[in-house]
């Protein structure tokens, strides 16, 4: 007989084994990492780590070109600026984020404009994005939330239609694929991550891709994640025409890459097979709304995030979260605490003590209600984890969790 009695209310647990787990580094980094040691070099440009790590990459992903940087919120600013977006633009991105896709906006003297979200996808909602659309407006940094592609057709033909920029944030959206192109390589750039909370690691890291593969503007990017030095072959050009800043990767991280981007594949071969079943296993279930893998894509699945419908259901989302954590689950109610402009540095419009610029050169305003589908979505959702270390039975545990939650408050 199945057990129907909650957890919560004292009722057996379905979960009772361990989540499945393993090592993400072992011998393969450790032997990269003393060859780096033994070039008696850890800076990029005299070593060979960086250089085979960036070269391996772009065989994956098919690009010309790609640069190193030291955190993805380096890769996000360094594309901005090799965009050439400067004091008084305006940016359209996505308020359910984290602050590192916004910080490379500000610190170019741009003003973050955000557009409303799809509610299944929680990824930009092209109409809200052409909705934003100023005389000021010269970029749209597009947010692949959790392992999930932007409708990158609309936000092609949007920016095509006014002459903007695209830069893709792939943080957590590695080998994800829209319409049989992956993910980073439609828009102008792509912005990856290998900080330890990403599906590789090095530690801290990141990468740029770029995409219109012309030298010209590779040298541009590659020299604002240096300093503005031009650094290839044997030539060093000092040169100082413009502010950049120093995003430089080391060769420890390098040397990681090379070998986390060997196990790249296996790693989100395994999350997108566990989070489509994941989408089967509770796909009807009354006040359940799955995580809406875009139209025509593969998700790679950096977490899964469900809607609870309350209408539907006797509790709140927050009673579903504890319940399905007493089921022994994970679950974490929301993702962020709120979108981003609700912020105390969006509400002040101050990124500089004691100043308000630049946002007094727009007159955007971060009101509550700006993007109602996003800040619904942060009330109404639960996220729960995805782990390639998971095993099956893992995954058919965490099923059974939310369908006997779901039929218990759906009753």
């Amino acid at each position: 007989m199945v057990e129907t009695k909650l957890a919560i209310h004292g009722g057996s647990k379905v979960k009772t084994t361990p989540f499945g787990t393993g090592k993400r580094f072992g011998f393969e980094e450790a032997k990269e990492l003393l060859e780096a040691l033994e070039q008696n070099t850890l800076f990029y440009h005299f070593g060979e780590k960086v250089k085979r790590f960036l070269s391996d990459f772009n065989a994956i992903y098919g690009v010309k070109h790609s640069v190193a940087t030291s955190s993805g919120t380096a890769a996000i600013h360094v594309a901005l600026g090799a965009a050439g977006i400067t004091v008084g633009d305006e940016v359209i991105t996505s308020p359910i984020t984290d602050q590192g896709t916004l910080v490379g906006i500000l610190y170019q003297n741009a003003i973050p404009v955000f557009a409303d979200l799809e509610p299944n996808t929680y990824n930009l909602d092209p109409k809200s994005v052409e909705a934003r659309i100023s005389p000021r407006t010269k970029a749209i940094v597009v947010v692949h939330l959790a392992g999930n592609p932007c409708d990158m057709d609309a936000i092609m033909a949007i920016a095509n239609k006014y002459n903007l920029k695209v830069i893709e944030d792939c943080a957590q959206s590695y080998l994800t694929k829209y319409k049989g192109r992956l993910a980073g390589t439609i828009g102008h750039y792509g912005c990856f991550s290998t900080n330890d909370f990403k599906h590789i690691s090095t530690g801290d890291g990141g990468i740029v891709t770029v995409n219109s593969g012309e030298d010209e503007d590779f040298y541009r990017t590659h020299a604002f994640a240096d300093k503005n030095y031009q650094r290839f072959g044997s030539q060093v050009v000092r040169e100082l025409n413009s502010l950049a800043p120093n995003y430089r990767m080391t060769e420890l991280q390098g040397a990681v890459g090379i070998a986390q981007l060997k196990k790249l594949g296996w790693i989100c071969d395994k999350r997108r097979e566990y989070g489509d079943r994941l989408t089967a296993g509770i796909s009807g279930l009354p006040g359940i709304q799955p995580h809406k893998i875009t139209d025509g894509a593969e998700g790679t699945y950096w977490f899964y995030m469900l809607r609870v419908d309350e209408s539907k259901l006797t509790c709140t989302r927050d009673e579903f979260a504890q319940a399905l954590a007493a089921e022994g689950i994970p679950a974490s109610a929301g993702y962020i605490p709120q979108v981003v402009y609700m912020q105390p540095l969006f509400q002040k419009k101050q990124a500089y003590h004691g100043s308000h610029f630049p946002f007094e050169l727009s007159d955007f305003s971060y009101d509550q209600g700006l993007c109602p589908v996003a800040e619904d979505i942060l009330k109404t959702a639960i996220r729960l984890t995805i782990n390639e270390f998971y095993t099956e039975s893992d995954i058919e545990d965490m099923i059974q969790a939310v369908r006997k939650v779901a039929a218990y408050y759906g009753a």
